[in-house]
């Protein structure tokens, strides 16, 4: 069942299961999307069937411009509203809440975490944008020595963002439990991850509690 969701500053849409585990995750956006992105609309269904309590939810640069991409000079205020979605949804759910985000929701959510590492149980982060296309050089992985959240890297192998050999050279950077989840054949919009929804929920649930 869905329901239009809209508290502590955050909007979004909430998926309640019909059977619940207790479980909860709270779901974002990557730079040029909001929170109808086909993506996040196939995982939060697939994950709600099987008993996660979701929430899709805008970012703050989304909220206040319906379309374009963030500017720099606001992603912390991005971070600040990936943990409001967090702190909102922990009020409700009676389980571990587990923050994820597409591309530069997920970035934004990891950095989140490395800041704040009570935030969420761990992090799903989809299509991880690990340097722009074609600056290798580049990479978004400063704040990776401090993140101890356990983390789940769902990566596609066509992905111009970062190779999976950049992704698994940077991830040995991170001192929390992490993996990586390769989607084949799949580009940055990471369209067949929701085919992997029973897998992700798997290795997430492994990451924090073991298999």
């Amino acid at each position: 069942m869905q329901e239009p969701f809209e508290a502590g500053g955050v909007r979004g849409v909430l998926h309640r299961p019909e059977h619940a585990n207790g479980d909860a995750i709270v779901l974002t956006h990557g730079a040029g999307s909001n929170l109808n992105a086909p993506l996040l609309v196939r995982l939060a269904g697939e994950f709600a069937e099987r008993g996660i309590l979701v929430l899709r939810y805008d970012l703050p640069f989304r909220r206040t411009r319906p379309s374009g991409s963030p500017f720099p000079a606001g992603a912390a205020r991005d971070r600040e509203g990936v943990a409001e979605a967090v702190a909102a949804l922990g009020k409700i759910a009676s389980g571990r809440v587990f923050a994820a985000g597409h591309s530069y929701g997920g970035r934004q959510s990891a950095m989140a975490a490395a800041e704040r590492p009570d935030m969420a149980a761990g992090l799903l982060l989809l299509s991880y944008p690990l340097h722009p296309p074609q600056r290798p050089d580049q990479k978004r992985t400063s704040y990776f020595p401090g993140l101890r959240t356990p983390a789940l890297f769902v990566h596609g192998t066509k992905d111009p963002f970062g190779t999976l050999e950049e992704l698994r050279e940077a991830v040995a950077l991170i001192p929390g439990r992490t993996d990586l989840l390769v989607v084949e054949r799949a580009g940055h919009d990471l369209k067949k991850a929701g085919d992997l929804a029973e897998a992700i929920v798997t290795k997430l649930h492994a990451l924090v509690v073991g298999p």
